[in-house]
């Protein structure tokens, strides 16, 4: 395989970063405040399309069908909400981080140090996912263990947000859009051209497939994936709220992801670096031009992806199996467990035959126990059959994050478009981690060190911390990603959901209400983000019940905890309010600053701002 694309990626991000290199914290934390308003909309787009976006979120929509486009609404729609009730105030502000406006406006250290760790506890949760998504494609394309290739990011990752900060991290985005953004959109045009004789492929989704594809003139593509996954006993591709992903799920999934993106801190950060509020607001509307370039081709995507599997795998012989399984069953994400008729079975019963190997049940089991469970002997702890299999395999049918990067061999495409996606793939995990390293870094070396432990610190004294913090940072992440909690995707909706649960109704009440106090406001927080993740640690990890709340079929999804997290939160804060006092004077002043008109009167000076 041709990995030119991805070397030359690296040596271009690196080159950047010992370029961008910085020497202050304002450099550091917000790249001097200086960046223009169409690059910030392209750093802002590679920071929030994250691997999930790029590799998770057209696996969830393949598998998933039209269920899958929640993870389209939720994650677009926050982008709204984001620029219109957050951003343009925030930048206002004058703060480096979301914590220090937390800190100040609510007139508290301990608010402070809350919200710091409501922002380290969202960042890891979501950088997992980016680390995973590192390891998935190194993994297939360096061929080597997903672990080892979770090191190897970590390494890249390391050199250059320690280097240049947030200044080297945000023109490394931009370089990083266009590689993921050209990566995602060259594949899915030749593949709908192949398919259905279209170079657009929304287009593509909704025409027919070529007459010597199918076979016979007229047949549309998504009449005939209803049709392929009828025939292999799989849910109807097109259907509306299947199983478990009913109304309520659908409608408290995408509104916990919609609140979530308004509340993460990483993309928050982006405003801040811009030299005014108006480039913040040209900020937002440039992101949302290129996030909507990768959004709206997700789910052609997705359908060429689910075509292409399903067409390729299924009734397969042993003797004959497609290539791309072959070179994808090396990583250990998808295996074939043969019944003895030597035959592909790809279906959604009983007698499927293709996995994702790997652990869920309690103890690691080996792709040779479970070929043996797969027929019926016993297995190393006397487990029998397909009981025991079901219990310790991960799920029916491949990696879900494989799915993206495997598309462009399924179709047969050139080699170098197969590297190219890697490069993609690569590009939107790794421009994510670091921003949510920097998020994690500002929140301690800012926040904590120099506002609370030394303020009278240096900066270089804070630039030591804030290095130092990304390189322990860097080793938890890893850590987490060689064991994450799921798929990307859903692991970076947990986070999103910890995030619309903590910090989203405490910004929007920072800004909008006048009676929220330091006590009502930190006592939400707390129990925003302990609802959340204690419902998301014991369904996931703990075997707890999901809990029906008299309105889920089949109980809540933990991605749409954050919901009822953040009705929780708001309920606890505007309640205490009642019985505690309002804010300060000085608290009441930066809410009139923030909200009164551009053209009525300055914004808050920035440096006085921050000296106070």
């Amino acid at each position: 395989m041709d990995l030119d694309f991805v070397g030359s990626s690296f040596s271009l991000y690196l080159y950047i970063a010992w370029r961008s290199r910085v020497k202050s914290t304002k450099e550091f934390y917000v790249a001097g405040r200086g960046v223009p308003a169409a690059a910030n909309g392209m750093a802002t787009a590679a920071d929030w399309m994250s691997a999930a976006s790029f590799i998770g979120m057209a696996g969830l929509i393949s598998t998933m069908g039209y269920a899958g486009g929640v993870y389209l609404m939720g994650w677009t729609g926050g982008y709204v909400l984001l620029a219109l009730l957050l951003a343009p105030y925030l930048r206002k502000s004058g703060r480096f981080t979301v914590p220090e406006f937390v800190g100040d406006r609510y007139e508290s250290n301990t608010a402070r140090v809350v919200a710091v760790v409501c922002a380290i506890f969202v960042s890891f949760t979501y950088v997992a996912g980016q680390m995973r998504g590192v390891g998935v494609v190194f993994s297939r394309f360096l061929e080597v263990d997903i672990n080892v290739g979770i090191i190897i990011g970590m390494a890249i990752v390391f050199i250059y947000a320690t280097l240049g900060g947030m200044k080297g991290i945000t023109y490394t985005q931009v370089a990083q859009y266009w590689v993921l953004i050209t990566a995602f959109l060259v594949p899915a045009i030749a593949i709908s051209i192949k398919l259905t004789g279209t170079p657009i492929p929304q287009i593509g989704l909704g025409s027919t497939i070529n007459e010597d594809i199918a076979g016979q003139p007229g047949v549309y593509l998504l009449e005939k994936l209803n049709q392929i996954q009828a025939d292999f006993g799989f849910s109807s591709y097109t259907d509306a709220f299947t199983g478990s992903w009913d109304k309520w799920n659908v409608f408290f999934v995408t509104l916990a992801l919609m609140a979530g993106t308004a509340g993460l801190p990483h993309v928050i950060v982006r405003f801040y670096t811009v030299k005014n509020i108006g480039a913040a607001r040209w900020s937002a509307f440039w992101a949302l031009l290129f996030i909507s370039l990768l959004y709206l081709t997700a789910p052609a995507t997705g359908a060429f992806a689910r075509y292409y599997m399903l067409e390729t795998l299924n009734g397969a012989q042993e003797e004959n199996l497609p290539d791309w399984f072959v070179n994808w069953e090396r990583t250990g994400l998808v295996t074939w467990l043969d019944d003895g008729d030597g035959v592909v079975r790809y279906s959604n019963d009983e007698y499927n035959e293709i996995y994702n190997k790997g652990t869920s049940g309690e103890a690691f089991v080996t792709i040779r126990e479970l070929h043996a469970l797969w027929l019926g002997s016993k297995g190393a702890r006397g487990e029998d059959g397909r009981v025991a299999l079901q219990k310790y395999a991960k799920t029916i049918g491949p990696d879900r994050d494989i799915i993206v990067l495997a598309t462009p061999e399924m179709a047969e495409l050139a080699n170098w478009i197969i590297a190219f996606v890697a490069a993609g793939g690569l590009a939107a995990a790794l421009s994510t981690a670091s921003g949510l390293l920097l998020v994690i870094s500002s929140s301690v070396s800012h926040d904590l060190y120099a506002r609370i432990i030394a303020p009278g610190a240096s900066d270089a004294k804070k630039l030591v911390v804030g290095r130092t913090t990304i390189g322990l940072a860097v080793v938890v992440a890893g850590v987490m990603g060689i064991n994450p909690p799921g798929f990307v995707g859903e692991v970076v909706a947990f986070a999103f959901g910890l995030a619309a649960s903590s910090f989203f109704p405490i910004l929007i009440l920072g800004i909008f209400s006048k009676r929220v106090g330091t006590v009502p406001a930190i006592c939400g927080m707390l129990a925003g983000i302990g609802f959340t993740s204690y419902y998301i640690i014991g369904v996931q990890f703990l075997g707890m019940e999901r809990w029906d709340f008299g309105l889920f079929e089949s109980g809540i999804n933990p991605q749409g905890i954050g919901s009822i997290g953040m009705m929780v939160n708001f309920i606890v804060t505007l309640g205490l309010s009642r019985f505690f006092p309002a804010p300060g004077k000085s608290a009441i002043a930066l809410i009139d600053a923030i909200r009164e008109p551009e053209e009525a009167g300055p914004a808050v000076d920035i440096e006085s701002a921050m000296d106070h």
